[in-house]
């Protein structure tokens, strides 16, 4: 299945999956079968998986939607486009292992709303972000005006949308948009480093962040406290985590310190 997948290719590297978007020549602008491919994809990865890497083929990460794809919509039909979008979105966001994104080139439009649903994002310096949008006469589809406006803030994307402003890798991660800047060619490494790192963590653990903190986040304080009490006595139950607790206190864990 996941090798019939021909906007994608999808390898794996022990407990990390790594789904590639393939279209080059479009810079990997996104039309409707590259986005039912990745939501097939997302079905079908084996659980063997921990931790899933997303990236781009060629030159850039995602430029956004294929304009070439966009036919005479009714209203109607253009509702139903975008929510098809959203069932995507939402299983990444959402999905059963964290996701990190390796970003270079163009990072823009749907291709920021692809990645604005993941969970790490690692730019490397070619990296540009982009709502051109307002420019194109269409308004963001795919998420992005619930997901983006929580990493950069509501002004930021007005300003990015209205006036076409563009942000590079460094002003990119100084508003949220990326976690970490690497030089030039070097995101997908890191992103992989990054992945292999997160799978080692207890699978609850990693469900707990991925699928109760950003629901805790918009609740109100009381319910989510509520809901943290809930996940924190589960994760805590889980035998993995006891395993790892009893390592910590003997010694046989690493403790944090400062990175160097």
């Amino acid at each position: 299945m996941l090798a019939q997948l021909s906007e994608l290719q999808v390898a794996f590297s022990g407990a990390v999956a790594h789904i590639r978007l393939n279209r080059p020549a479009k810079r990997n602008a996104i039309n409707e079968a590259l986005m039912q491919q990745l939501h097939t994809a997302l079905i079908h990865l084996p659980s063997s998986a921990q931790a899933l890497v997303i990236s781009g083929e060629g030159q850039h990460f995602c430029a956004g939607l294929d304009l070439s794809d966009l036919s005479e919509r009714t209203v109607a039909e253009g509702i139903h486009h975008s929510r098809g979008w959203h069932a995507v979105m939402d299983a990444l966001q959402y999905y059963r292992m964290p996701v990190v994104t390796a970003l270079h080139g163009a990072v823009v439009g749907g291709g920021l709303e692809l990645a604005a649903a993941s969970h790490i994002r690692v730019a490397d310096s070619s990296t540009y972000f982009g709502l051109p949008e307002g420019q194109r006469g269409i308004f963001v589809g795919g998420g992005g005006s619930a997901r983006i406006p929580r990493l950069v803030g509501v002004a930021c994307m007005s300003d990015m949308m209205l006036t076409g402003r563009v942000l590079d890798a460094e002003e990119g991660r100084e508003r949220g948009l990326a976690q970490y800047v690497v030089p030039e060619g070097e995101s997908l490494a890191k992103a992989v480093a990054l992945a292999q790192r997160i799978a080692t963590n207890a699978p609850l653990s990693n469900y707990a962040i991925v699928q109760a903190l950003p629901r805790i986040a918009d609740m109100a304080q009381s319910d989510g406290l509520f809901v943290e009490s809930l996940m924190a006595a589960i994760a805590q139950g889980d035998d993995a985590a006891k395993q790892r607790l009893a390592d910590f206190l003997q010694g046989r864990a690493a403790k944090v310190v400062k990175a160097a």
